[in-house]
């Protein structure tokens, strides 16, 4: 068993994922990164995190589904013997539409993803980490959103509901697994600087956008995994059921 702490983070290829997995290198973690699609962009990410001095299990996983989850918490356990920090980043927009033009497919994919599957992978993580089952506690960040507070209409009103299930599970899980030594937090991010619009369709809704922002300004994915690492440090030892905007003011 590895006596570095071990996170497992998933939808770590690119974006605020790989920027989670680089920081928690360089802040002395080993990794459990999964994988949906973008194969040469995860195992950039593992270069990156093994250059820093991490151990690196990549693992394909599709977030949707429970059995490639448990795959990959199972690899986990194979290469570390331990858990102790979760990061539920995994996650899609699906296509941008009007509400009238969106479909029973784009809301069950985003649902699958950003509802049923991080309920899933909470679960794995949450077993591995509670005292009750023989673990030692820990930390788990999921990675929400300010959508739900603008509900995104005309464009991501599916991802916007898919996103408003984060808050209240936080919050439940936190006040349950609490007494497991396990602390649940979240962040939200607003608009960051990765390509998540662009592959949804809406390249040009950046520069719509960036002017309600009050600082004027997209954030960056290394910004958002400051806050990730901060919530599961122990400088943020007194923090459970929080939702921590990271959004520039909006």
């Amino acid at each position: 068993m590895t006596k570095r702490r071990v996170m497992l983070v998933t939808g770590a290829g690119k974006g605020i994922g790989a920027a989670v997995a680089r920081l928690a290198a360089e802040r002395g973690h080993d990794l459990v990164l999964t994988w949906g699609s973008d194969r040469a962009a995860a195992e950039a990410t593992a270069e990156a995190c093994r250059a820093a001095g991490a151990a690196v299990e990549l693992v394909q996983a599709d977030a949707a589904d429970p059995h490639a989850t448990t795959a990959a918490f199972a690899a986990g356990d194979a290469r570390f013997g331990r858990l102790d920090a979760f990061v539920g980043n995994a996650g899609t927009t699906g296509p941008a539409s009007s509400f009238l033009d969106s479909t029973d497919a784009t809301w069950r994919r985003v649902f699958e993803v950003n509802v049923l599957g991080l309920a899933s992978a909470c679960r794995q993580a949450a077993r591995r980490m509670a005292t009750s089952r023989g673990g030692t506690g820990g930390g788990i960040v999921i990675i929400g959103s300010r959508a739900p507070a603008f509900g995104s209409p005309f464009e991501f009103v599916h991802y916007a509901a898919s996103k408003g299930a984060v808050d209240p599970m936080v919050r439940g899980l936190a006040k349950e697994l609490v007494g497991e030594g396990i602390r649940v937090n979240a962040v939200a991010p607003g608009m960051i600087d990765t390509a998540i619009h662009a592959s949804a369709g809406v390249p040009e809704r950046v520069a719509r956008i960036v002017p309600t922002v009050p600082m004027q300004r997209l954030g960056t994915p290394e910004e958002v995994a400051e806050a990730v690492l901060w919530l599961l440090s122990d400088a943020a030892s007194y923090i459970t059921g929080a939702v921590l905007d990271v959004s520039g003011g909006r």
